[in-house]
């Protein structure tokens, strides 16, 4: 025999537990009822894409734009009736996140709350993981 065979078992585990899935993305109230506020003016847009750029002093930035359709690699997230979608470049960075929207005297904006970010520029607007 010129072939050697190779083996492979197979046990079964019992009492395993099963780890729950991080959302890639979550969403606080605020956020959704802004998107909602967003896009009800707009029934030809289905959600809002977020994405990531290489911008700013400190490496990337997020970026949102209204989205028409999925694309086949965007993940998406579904909550409370909200959809947003997530570029696959930015998949990864976003992992665990949850986007705020936060209104105060000076500005209004989308936060994300990231905790894979090891560091940020001054001004906020970019970051680095």
């Amino acid at each position: 025999m010129s072939a050697s065979m190779v083996r492979a078992t197979v046990r079964a585990v019992s009492k395993r537990k099963i780890l729950p899935t991080r959302a890639a993305l979550t969403l606080t109230p605020a956020a959704v009822n802004k998107i909602r506020t967003l896009l009800q003016d707009k029934p030809e847009y289905i959600g809002l894409k977020v994405g990531v750029r290489t911008r700013g002093c400190n490496g990337l930035t997020y970026t949102l734009d209204y989205t028409k359709e999925r694309d086949k690699s965007d993940e998406e997230v579904l909550q409370d009736g909200v959809r947003v979608f997530i570029e696959k470049k930015a998949q990864l960075t976003l992992l665990g996140t949850e986007m705020d929207f936060v209104e105060s005297k000076l500005s209004t904006e989308f936060v994300f709350n990231n905790p894979n970010i090891k560091g940020t520029c001054g001004c906020g607007e970019s970051f680095n993981i």
